[in-house]
């Protein structure tokens, strides 16, 4: 049985789990394998060409050649050593398949001699062909010239320094072999005909044309050209290597180069899997698992690798259902790991139901630990349950913290529904961290993949209209009209409350009109979603500097600095703040004692009574006040250190005392915990003692 049949029985796993939706992800089949077999040219033999029998000793994770075809002996090449003028070398490999005998598995792997492959690399010189032929010629030139400097290589000749053809080269560097599969042949272009911008001049390699000022080729594109006169079976062997050296781009590359000779090669496309994975591209590498099984339904590494990716990628059933096709291969704690994930996922569904954020929040960090690590729509509903709970920094950082795949991938793998429901909670993501122009282009795209989607629809409209009174208040900003940006800004709000760019803002355009105290609301509620969010923290320590909330300034910049410590002007306008708090404590008595501190602001007057524990004694007096009183309240500060003792001058606050209800003065007041307790005239200095005495029980 195929691999599309589980999916077309099941529909894409997670998605019809959480969204209760079926998606079925149907592909056209590959083309079956041709009936012919490869004509391959072989030269006599020679004794350096003979093969050593033996086991291969190929990585089990990597794919060695599978032939159901019974093997015929092995026929040796060798490489004619050539004359001066060159003739034109017979390809080595056709793309009809018969009269071929495919190498087996011990001989591809273990043949001798060994002919080198860029540094540290050995490959069956047998299998080399047109490469070897050509690393012969190059080594022959070099001893007999002395000459290092090696031009440009073709499949049937080789062209040196003096004898350019096309080519003209202003000197040379020495020839060194590298282990990037870029540079296995001479340095045809890639380093002596490049421009000191990297980029080759108008001239033309091989089957390569470079124009002026154009890109590099990409090593995949030079690969596919190099390999058209190579056996695909030496390219998969010295992916192989590439692979087990961590090589996983390089062998990414001759892999592909594999394929493009021998499409219908299931252990190409399966140890191609391995390279994408290896690189992250988790989607890319299902893909290539589902041709490999498509040309070899029965082929159980590939099944087994199939298993491990939809574990990964949150599809407990399919998981399951390769696992169970992948035979010998199989790893027995896959399915255990993959039950579990698929018990999380209908948790996950339930509580979304229901609206329990706190519960989906806890069951996806379960599936997320079970094995699902790579799973988009886990992360998205770990995030929209974020969002819902207020949580707009960490919804952000749980999205950052999943995998990142390219959308029409997603498309591909969830079907269009799957991919409109991440593409709206990424939207909503978007637009909490101020991402605007993003919010709308993936809600606009989700719309689109999924028209009956109200959700989808409804989103894009409310990304547009906050995205444009973003704009407009910013504009307005810009052109000093504070009032009307704060009136754009709102507009925006009030589709989206929470929004903490729009709340910054508009505390912005507050400050600008000296509405300090409410400027300080909307950077506090900013931080309340986003406790990150520098400008929001530094714009509140500014609105509370201005209305001399010094402690409240001086945590703010604190915390800034701790973000960014080497800001100098962050560390001036701390250490501002720091003076101007000093500046507030004076002392009683010119002989030193115990701090008075003196209240500056109704704002401050609050602070210090509210946020000050225990019992507060406030004395209302005139500028400077009575010697002999501020003498009997360092007197009492001494005998109760835990009682905290202010002073307020009524000339510079008198809103301050009549508020209080203080109509006479020197008078003190006692305030426990934050609520007035008793009036005292400030004469009555034995009254005052016996009272603190009774209210510091």
């Amino acid at each position: 049985m195929g691999d599309d049949s589980v999916e077309r029985k099941s529909g894409c796993g997670l998605i019809n789990a959480v969204f209760g939706r079926r998606n079925i992800c149907r592909r056209n089949p590959s083309g079956s394998i041709p009936a012919g077999v490869n004509n391959v040219a072989r030269t006599p033999s020679t004794p350096n060409s003979k093969r050593r029998r033996g086991r291969s000793d190929q990585t089990t994770f990597l794919d060695s050649n599978v032939s159901s075809e019974k093997p015929q002996k092995p026929m040796d090449k060798s490489i004619a050593r050539p004359v001066q003028n060159h003739s034109k070398a017979q390809p080595m490999y056709h793309q009809n398949h018969q009269g071929r005998n495919a190498p087996d598995k011990a001989t591809m792997a273990k043949s001798a001699p060994h002919q080198g492959y860029g540094q540290g690399r050995k490959v069956p010189q047998a299998a080399i062909g047109i490469s070897g032929e050509l690393e012969s010629l190059i080594n022959d030139h070099q001893r007999s010239k002395g000459a290092s400097t090696l031009v440009r290589a073709s499949s049937g000749n080789v062209m040196l320094h003096g004898n350019l053809g096309n080519l003209r080269q202003a000197g040379g560097t020495g020839n060194s072999n590298s282990i990037n599969i870029l540079n296995y042949l001479p340095k045809t272009a890639k380093e002596e005909n490049t421009l000191p911008n990297g980029k080759y001049p108008t001239s033309v390699m091989g089957n390569v044309v470079k124009k002026a000022n154009d890109e590099l080729e990409k090593p995949t594109s030079l690969c596919r050209a190099l390999s058209t006169r190579m056996d695909p079976e030496t390219l998969k062997i010295m992916g192989n290597e590439d692979y087990k050296n961590g090589r996983f781009a390089e062998a990414l590359a001759l892999y592909d180069a594999a394929i493009s000779i021998d499409p219908n090669k299931a252990s190409y496309r399966s140890n191609k899997s391995a390279a994408l994975t290896a690189l992250g591209r988790f989607l890319e590498a299902v893909f290539e698992c589902r041709e490999a099984i498509q040309i070899e339904p029965y082929y159980q590494r590939a099944h087994n690798r199939l298993a491990t990716l939809y574990l990964r990628l949150g599809e407990a059933e399919k998981a399951m259902y390769h696992h169970r096709n992948a035979g010998g291969e199989a790893d027995p704690d896959y399915i255990t790991k993959a039950k579990s994930v698929g018990v999380h996922l209908n948790k996950c569904t339930e509580a979304k139901r229901l609206r329990d954020w706190n519960t989906l929040l806890k069951e996806t960090s379960l599936a997320v630990s079970c094995g699902a690590d790579s799973a988009p729509l886990i992360f998205a509903l770990q995030a929209e349950a974020l969002l819902k709970l207020r949580r707009h920094q960490e919804a952000d950082e749980a999205l950052s913290k999943g995998p990142n795949f390219d959308v029409d991938d997603c498309t591909k793998f969830f079907g269009p529904i799957g991919n409109a429901c991440l593409l709206v909670i990424r939207a909503q993501v978007d637009m909490a961290a101020g991402r605007f122009d993003d919010a709308v282009a993936r809600a606009e795209r989700a719309a689109r993949l999924d028209p009956n989607n109200k959700e989808a629809s409804t989103l894009a409209r409310k990304t547009r209209t906050v995205a444009t009174a973003r704009s407009k208040g910013n504009e307005l900003f810009k052109a000093s009209r504070y009032s009307e940006a704060c009136v754009a800004y709102r507009e925006g709000l009030d589709h989206d409350p929470c929004n903490s760019v729009l709340l910054c803002n508009r505390a912005a355009c507050r400050s600008k009109l000296s509405q300090f105290e409410k400027a300080v609301e909307d950077c506090t509620a900013a931080l309340k979603v986003r406790p990150s969010y520098i400008k929001a923290r530094l714009r509140r320590a500014d609105c509370n500097a201005k209305l001399e909330k010094w402690e409240a300034c001086i945590q703010d910049y604190e915390m800034v600095i701790k973000e960014t410590p080497a800001d100098e002007e962050i560390h001036r306008a701390l250490k501002e703040a720091q003076l101007q708090l000093k500046k507030e404590v004076k002392v009683g008595d010119s002989s030193g004692g115990h701090d008075v501190l003196i209240i500056t602001s109704n704002e401050r007057f609050r602070d210090c009574i509210t946020s000050s524990p225990g019992l507060s004694v406030v004395l209302f007096c005139n500028k400077p006040g009575d010697t002999q009183t501020m003498q009997f309240m360092e007197q009492l500060h001494k005998r109760y250190p835990s009682v905290n003792f202010f002073k307020v001058e009524v000339e510079d606050h008198p809103s301050l005392a009549k508020s209080e209800g203080v109509s006479s003065w020197p008078t003190f007041k006692i305030y426990k915990t934050g609520s007035r307790a008793k009036q005292i005239p400030g004469d009555n200095h034995d009254l005052l003692e016996s009272s603190i005495k009774f209210y510091n029980t």
